[in-house]
């Protein structure tokens, strides 16, 4: 083992080689923090950490919103041999616990306003923090092997409560040659802005990984990411690539603002499956290519995508070498081209377990069943027909929403759509689509009877929903996933904590 396989210590050796160290690496209301900057300060978290008693394989649990914080703090845990753990700071005080029991850290970073949630664990206050680093010197990197765990990050609870994938310290490279050097051709004279953010896997790599391992500079933008806010950000900073996932396009489609676009080369979506009516929409407006692809947080990050080089509409792409991916049935045996089944994934980053010793469901040697239900073509693009749990049995049919959401999605006054079974009170399961108008969308009524005039035309009968349901917000995971378990209920929190009554308009 030696301190060359430390990923912070990857990282350091990797801008000093590539000349970039005294380039920008993160712009942050309105300072800016070289990629030298980012490692030095990196150095002395390292020391505070280890002030506060964090050692080799510990746990560091990180509640901060995106800023440089994060990043000293994250980088900090893994130079010491910590792993660092990663957790939305917006969440309620329940999760935060419920979090910090299963991380079981030695040490929780947060901002004051957070501190009373830890209590009976040693806190470290992020506010402040650039003055305290100040006081300790830079730590050398700890010696681990590339295997070591480095960090782990939760899943995004689309389907219950999350879990937390662990990823070894050469796991970010892997994503990096694979997703941003192949797909994207990132490269120093990027500027990158990601919606999603640092806590989750897609941000992490979007927005620290991806920017230190290429030379180039990332916006970190702590706030909720609103549409105009993005508009206003990628113009300021002149952001060449956009890292998002198909609601936050949607949104921009609906803003219909055209102007702050014009130095993106490339978009990328992520998360759930982008439309093509949606792709197409947001092509229209960006004026760039929309790569659509497909990750985890198991996998640590994309293993399947469209490229600048390849790409096929209604897909998100091929495997990324050396991802590899199959479609499989229930037996676990491959399907031929063409035929649905369960989508798996063998590649070097699969997570080493989860951090509470969680069971790995469905794993066959280096193969791990992602939980999506796909259709693998001729030439290897991968299309995906949804979520393996999002299957609905109606009548006794099983039903795939995605494939209805996409042709609901065609219709102009159609902001989002998402179908369910809803099960009635005489306990039968009936598929209802609920859907966020566009700006702008002719009476409800109108366009109900549109909707399922389109369904008619295109889909098997059993396949048309018996009801359309208007609603202000769909239910989503902070990260922008569809909570379609959520949806089936027929009611959910709305985003201002009133609750969305989703309620048909009538019956068919």
């Amino acid at each position: 083992m030696t301190a060359g396989h430390n990923l912070a210590d990857v990282l350091e050796r990797r801008a000093a080689l590539g000349g970039w160290a005294d380039d920008v690496a993160f712009l942050v209301d309105g300072r800016t923090f070289s990629h030298a900057e980012v490692h030095a300060g990196a150095a002395r978290a390292a020391s505070l950490l280890a002030a506060a008693g964090v050692g080799g394989g510990d746990r560091v649990l990180i509640a901060l919103p995106d800023g440089i914080e994060f990043a000293w703090c994250f980088l900090g845990a893994v130079r010491v041999g910590a792993v660092a753990v990663p957790v939305n700071p917006r969440l309620t005080a329940a999760d935060h616990a419920e979090a910090a029991a299963l991380a079981a850290p030695a040490v929780v970073v947060c901002g004051a306003e957070l501190a009373g949630r830890f209590s009976g664990r040693r806190v470290v206050e992020a506010d402040g923090l650039e003055a305290a680093l100040a006081a300790h010197a830079p730590s050398e990197p700890a010696t681990v092997a590339a295997g070591d765990a480095a960090y782990a990050q939760f899943t995004s609870g689309t389907t219950g409560a999350p879990k937390a994938a662990v990823h070894a310290h050469a796991d970010p490279l892997v994503y990096f040659d694979a997703f941003a050097r192949r797909a994207i051709a990132l490269t120093p004279t990027d500027v990158v802005f990601s919606v999603s953010k640092l806590y989750f896997a897609y941000g992490l790599g979007n927005s620290l990984f991806f920017p230190l391992l290429a030379g180039c500079r990332a916006v970190l933008h702590a706030e909720h990411p609103r549409a105009d806010d993005v508009a206003d950000l990628v113009a300021r900073h002149r952001a060449t690539v956009l890292f998002g996932v198909p609601t936050f396009y949607a949104r921009l489609v609906a803003s219909g603002r055209c102007e702050p676009w014009s130095s993106l080369r490339v978009a990328v979506s992520a998360g759930e499956t982008l439309t093509v009516s949606l792709d197409r929409r947001a092509r229209a407006l960006l004026g760039c290519p929309v790569l659509d692809g497909v990750g985890s947080t198991e996998v640590g990050q994309t293993f399947a995508s469209n490229t600048l080089d390849r790409s096929r509409e209604g897909t998100v792409g091929a495997a990324l070498a050396p991802y590899r991916v199959e479609v499989r049935d229930d037996r676990g045996r491959a399907v031929p081209a063409g035929r649905p089944g369960d989508l798996w994934v063998a590649g070097p980053t699969l997570l080493r377990g989860y951090l509470a010793g969680e069971t790995i469901v469905r794993r066959d040697g280096p193969w791990l069943c992602t939980g999506d239900r796909a259709v693998l073509d001729g030439d290897g693009f991968v299309h995906l027909r949804g979520r393996t749990d999002d299957m609905d049995q109606v009548g006794g049919i099983s039903v795939s929403p995605v494939e209805i959401e996409a042709v609901l999605s065609r219709h102009p006054a159609v902001g989002e759509v998402a179908v369910a079974g809803v099960v009635g009170r005489d306990g039968a399961s009936r598929l209802e689509a609920f859907v966020v108008a566009a700006p702008g969308a002719a009476s409800e009524s109108r366009v109900e009877d549109e909707l399922v005039a389109l369904a008619r035309a295109e889909l098997a009968a059993f396949k048309v929903p018996r009801s359309v349901a208007f609603v202000e917000a769909l239910p989503r995971t902070p990260t922008g996933k569809l909570r379609r378990f959520v949806l089936r209920s027929g009611t959910w929190p709305g985003e201002a904590g009133q609750v969305a009554q989703a309620a048909p308009n009538r019956s068919r």
